[in-house]
């Protein structure tokens, strides 16, 4: 079967610099020595029965750096399908995402794995640059979410869950196939190429498999900063000869008010994903670096569909165009193309597209229409240039810097609380992470709780950026004449 891990090997130039993380870097050599070093460590524990490999779901729970990325190419090359258990996650969710995704395997830096159920097993270990990792296997559940026969035909690559959470959200099942689809199809409009070296300043559990893997399969360097303050990507662009920038708004907004630590000429390409580009800090970038801030339309599903490579300076704020392997389609109520700045729901159609729902099991062709359409569940509009405008959601996500929240996830966990009767979770501006959560909810008979009481209290289940940045005590709350929450 065909493998994205070896299709970059085939490509690579071995003493080309891979990676870069302050005065360590790799060349593509020394990647796939560690690769197939660590591999090789694994490989082993992948046999099921006797004469069999199955492909199996192996969870990689580690540090955004350097290391992370021999560490996750590593249990392709065994035979594996990656999942990434992001840092910021609780403990409950991390077991969650453990149960949800049938993992077999689990590889966690030593230091971080008090997480791990007692159920399972430490069955070996291994070294990233002299940090020990624990391999561990996880008992098989009695019934998995998902077929198994019909995952492995689909040749599976990598799993993670649509929000960045394990709560309400579905697991994105993506193939090696699917993969280099994706990637050929975004670099159509990215262009990255050997010349190109990428200041990386986002989370590795949730961009790797698309991002970091589309660098690598076309030769570029990848940067990486420890640090995301405004200053540091500064110095480090500078200082590394950055060409390329592909981060959050957040990121932008503290860059363009950096001292100026160094002359950054080097840059050729940066584009906003993840959550929404205001103006005011696009037009302060083109001030500053004299390029345009360029946003684009980052989903797990798709990839990068749509990028506003051409209408930058005219429309900061749109998420632009179409690459050319992609279509782009906005439905109103009716199903029908509504007329020019009317919002509709974007749907995408295109190469590369998500394989299959995990849990509860679900091929892309039960979730796209007839037509091969995806719906994003996000609302859109049009300008006269043809250009896509997000303007809200059909879903009731919150968008905190580029990590989703459910309301209805933290909302539950709110009403746990014995002084809690019922509670309603909203999205309020924020003029650095776009949006932020705030809590009102009814009091019970004994009194009102403390923030603090209601902030450790969500702490003990939620990461840290689901936690409502305010909470205020009402006499009610809005209610549907079911009795539902009614939501703005």
């Amino acid at each position: 079967m065909f493998s994205i891990v070896e299709a970059i090997r085939e490509r690579a130039q071995p003493e080309a610099t891979a990676l870069v993380q302050k005065d360590r870097s790799l060349s593509y050599r020394e990647l796939f020595e560690r690769c197939d070093a660590i591999a090789a460590l694994i490989r082993p524990h992948l046999v099921t029965e006797p004469g069999r490999v199955d492909r199996l779901r192996i969870g990689v729970h580690f540090p955004s750096c350097l290391d992370y990325v021999p560490l996750a190419l590593a249990t392709l090359a065994a035979g594996a399908c990656f999942v990434p258990i992001p840092d910021e996650l609780a403990e409950e969710e991390k077991r969650e995402l453990l149960t949800r995704t049938a993992l077999d395997l689990v590889l966690v830096i030593e230091s971080a794995a008090a997480w791990l159920p007692a159920n399972v097993t430490r069955v070996g270990a291994l070294e990233v640059n002299a940090q020990p990792v624990v391999i561990a296997r996880v008992p098989p559940t009695a019934e998995a979410g998902f077929p198994r026969d019909a995952f492995e035909a689909l040749n599976p690559a990598f799993i993670r869950f649509s929000s960045g959470t394990t709560g309400k959200s579905k697991g994105v099942l993506l193939s090696h196939d699917s993969l280099l689809q994706r990637i050929t199809a975004a670099n159509e409009g990215l262009r990255i190429g050997p010349g190109d070296r990428i200041l990386w300043v986002l989370p590795m559990a949730h961009h790797f498999a698309v991002s970091i893997v589309l660098y690598l399969y076309h030769g570029a360097t990848t940067i990486i900063e420890e640090t995301h303050l405004g200053e540091d990507l500064l110095r480090a662009g500078a200082e590394q000869k950055a060409t390329v920038m592909y981060g959050s708004p957040v990121h932008y907004r503290q860059l363009v008010e950096a001292p100026d630590v160094g002359q950054w000429t080097t840059l050729r390409l940066a584009v906003a994903t993840a959550a929404a580009l205001d103006a005011a800090t696009a037009e302060k970038f083109r001030a500053r670096f004299g390029i345009d801030l360029v946003q684009g339309l980052g989903i797990i599903e798709l990839g990068l569909p749509v990028l506003n490579l051409a209408g930058a300076v005219e429309a900061p704020e749109a998420i632009g165009l179409p690459l050319p392997a992609y279509e782009c389609l906005l439905k109103d109520e009716s199903g029908q193309e509504p007329t020019t700045g009317e919002p509709g729901e974007i749907c995408l159609r295109g190469p590369g597209m998500f394989d299959a729902y995990l849990d509860p099991w679900l091929p892309r062709a039960q979730v796209v229409d007839n037509a091969g359409w995806f719906a994003t569940g996000d609302l859109g509009k049009r300008d006269a240039a043809g250009r896509v405008f997000i303007c809200g959601r059909k879903k009731t996500l919150i968008n905190v810097g580029g990590m989703k929240v459910f309301p209805e996830e933290v909302e539950a966990i709110l009403d746990s609380h014995p002084k809690v009767q019922r509670s309603i979770v909203e999205a309020r501006l924020h003029p650095l992470y776009g949006e932020v959560p705030v809590a009102r909810y009814i009091a019970s008979a004994e009194g009102a709780p403390t923030a603090m009481e209601l902030r450790n209290h969500l702490r003990a289940h939620l990461a840290g950026y689901k936690i409502p940045l305010m909470f205020s005590a009402v006499a009610e709350l809005p209610l549907t004449a079911s009795g539902k929450l009614k939501r703005v």
